[in-house]
């Protein structure tokens, strides 16, 4: 196993093969992850423990609250962010292999960010 450690928290990646990736997103409180978009990345997470705060969308935002089991499957060009407000968040992802396909539009972080989106949800 792969332990990356993120500004929100860390990953677990669990598997990384040609056809598929598995790993865990540990969330820390008040902290969220980039609003961001994959070009051919595909994705579907679980929430495990925690309640998630995910929003959807780079102009009409839409904000759902994700709780234990429930799902989400992220299609490519699809703006998301995951956000853990009041208590950790504990997501399961698997996705296909493009591990690096992440376009950035906004980061709590200063990491690099692209000025526009391709796709609204």
């Amino acid at each position: 196993m792969k332990v990356v450690q993120k500004p929100w928290g860390r990953e677990e990646i669990w598997a990384h093969t040609e056809k598929y990736v598995g790993k865990y997103l540990f969330i820390e409180p008040g902290k969220r992850l980039s609003r961001q978009y994959h070009v051919k990345k595909e994705e579907t997470i679980r929430v495990l423990e925690g309640t998630l705060l995910l929003e959807i969308g780079s102009e009409n935002i839409e904000s759902r609250r994700l709780v234990v089991g429930q799902t989400f499957h992220v299609t490519p060009g699809t703006v998301h962010r995951f956000c853990a407000e009041g208590t950790p968040v504990v997501l399961v992802e698997v996705s296909t292999p493009e591990i690096d396909d992440v376009v950035r539009i906004s980061d709590d972080f200063a990491r690099d960010c692209q000025t526009v989106a391709p796709i609204d949800y």
